[in-house]
């Protein structure tokens, strides 16, 4: 098979070639994202574990809430040396703690809400039944 020539000729690049280039384009991509301050992703993470705190993760998650927090305070203390990539691994981490705690708490909270029903059924059931007798 023969190829035609054409007015414009990509070089050939090696597989080698081609790792390196994709190599550098990784690195600086993430060197660019590094160097940008994570300060609307740490708004949003301490915004959700504010959220969480008064959601009665407390008494229902108080492990995962506490995670939340400590992972914050580490990302707000990255912030501080510029470690943007820390910083932002930590909020997103923090983050997920916090919509953990919430959504344990949510869960526990629709648990005992369910077994109170249940107990007041069962008291009006055993009421009528005396009444009944």
């Amino acid at each position: 098979m023969t190829r035609k020539n054409s007015r414009f000729q990509l070089p050939q690049l090696s597989r080698s070639g081609v790792v390196y280039a994709l190599l550098v384009g990784g690195v600086m991509l993430m060197a660019g994202c590094a160097g940008t301050p994570p300060t609307e992703q740490i708004a949003v993470t301490k915004a959700a574990v504010a959220h969480a705190s008064n959601a009665g993760t407390t008494q229902f998650a108080p492990v995962e809430l506490q995670s939340a927090k400590d992972k914050l305070a580490r990302a707000e203390q990255a912030m501080e040396k510029k470690d943007y990539a820390l910083a932002s691994r930590l909020a997103d981490e923090s983050l997920a703690d916090a919509r953990l705690a919430e959504a344990k708490s949510e869960s526990a909270q629709a648990q005992k809400a369910a077994k109170d029903t249940q107990d007041a059924s069962r008291v009006l059931r055993e009421e009528i039944n005396r009444k009944a007798q």
